[in-house]
């Protein structure tokens, strides 16, 4: 049987044969032989950084499987770690557990230690690795540490990847790291970079679905504001449940107004303190499906991303602000012309504040 599918796929030109690179590459791919050619892509390059972290970990299984870009889509992935003792034994490792998966669009997996050889010709850039706080250590210390970090890392975007390249920041502090990454760039546009509140947007959906007793697919027009932080709103003012609005389904005031905030703030808090370890698999695929949807069209209508700020609702200042937005096919627009109140007002200056405050700690690290 295998020896028949082996000529099969040989006959319709359907099977790459595999090869290596270099030392520090590997390359691999097996097109199922019950894909037709045309729809098949071109490999889109992803590259992982902090590849062999938790969350990192938990990603690559998912761009791999094609949770991230979908059933036809080819992947070619870059796994980066810092160079440090252990780096490339580890990286090395994770590859070969991606290798014995034998995931049928994983055409190729590289893995470095050179910022520039991880990013080149990237195509999708996950920025995962970050320095996490540690006992004693100041905000302001973490912000500068891991500043440090994406001032190269940017840096090492502007002159390698692809101009067209998507960037999603996935290292906390997201937001700010996300601004420094981008101040780095001249080549890449401002647009291209993002960084990740789809987790706290994937949390919120979840207790809105579970209060009313649906499925999450069955919740739309819900989002996130802000900094991924507990300074985050999370808004239901235009939420709807199968097109119903939300306060129809839900006849509970204090929840929706308190308690399910509240609940979606302190979510990754609560987490660290049952199982003493942050989230990482929930994260991963948030991430996925952050990326997802910028690439298609997002599946539930609006979504949360964390963009750069501009006018609109007078947020007007050079921080990376989470916004409800619409995807489609590698673009976002911000939701526009949504009523804010007199709580949101107050939500919204909240968290833009801290932004704008963890921007001034780091004004020295941020480029033109």
């Amino acid at each position: 049987m295998f020896l028949a599918r082996s000529i099969r796929n040989t006959l319709s030109h359907k099977r790459i044969p595999a090869l290596c690179t270099s030392s520090r590459a590997f390359s691999w791919m097996g097109v199922p032989s019950n894909l037709d050619q045309e729809i098949m892509k071109p490999p889109v390059k992803v590259v992982v950084t902090g590849a062999t972290g938790s969350i990192g970990y938990n990603l690559l299984f998912r761009i791999a499987s094609g949770s991230m870009l979908g059933p036809n889509q080819p992947i070619h992935l870059s796994l980066f770690n810092r160079d440090r003792p252990g780096a490339m034994d580890t990286l090395i490792g994770v590859t070969m557990e991606l290798n014995d998966s034998w995931f049928p669009l994983l055409h190729r997996v590289d893995r470095s230690t050179d910022l520039d050889e991880a990013f080149g010709d990237a195509d999708i850039v996950c920025l995962v690795g970050s320095v996490p706080r540690g006992p004693g250590m100041e905000r302001g210390d973490l912000l500068l540490k891991n500043g440090e970090i994406f001032v190269e890392q940017g840096k090492a975007l502007d002159r390698s990847a692809k101009k067209t390249c998507k960037t999603v920041v996935v290292g906390n502090p997201a937001n700010t790291n996300a601004l420094i990454a981008m101040s780095q760039c001249k080549n890449i546009p401002h647009e291209n970079f993002s960084a990740l509140t789809r987790l706290d947007h994937n949390r919120l959906v979840f207790q809105i679905a579970r209060k009313a007793g649906v499925q999450p697919t069955q919740v739309q027009r819900a989002c996130i504001w802000g900094n991924h932080s507990p300074t985050m709103y999370p808004d239901v003012r235009f939420c709807e449940i199968d097109g119903r609005p939300i306060k129809e389904v839900i006849d509970d005031h204090e929840w929706l107004e308190t308690e399910l905030v509240t609940a979606v703030q302190q979510r990754g808090r609560e987490i660290i303190d049952r199982r003493q370890q942050s989230s990482s698999a929930s994260a991963a695929s948030a991430t996925a499906d952050h990326m997802r949807d910028w690439f298609q069209t997002g599946s539930n209508g609006w979504t949360s991303m964390a963009v750069m700020a501009g006018d609109n609702y007078g947020i007007g200042a050079d921080i990376i602000f989470s916004y409800p937005v619409i995807t489609f096919q590698g673009r976002w627009n911000k939701v526009g012309d949504l009523p804010i109140d007199e709580k949101a007002e107050q939500m919204l200056l909240k968290t833009k504040q801290e932004l704008v405050e963890e921007r001034d700690a780091v004004k020295s690290l941020l480029g033109n």
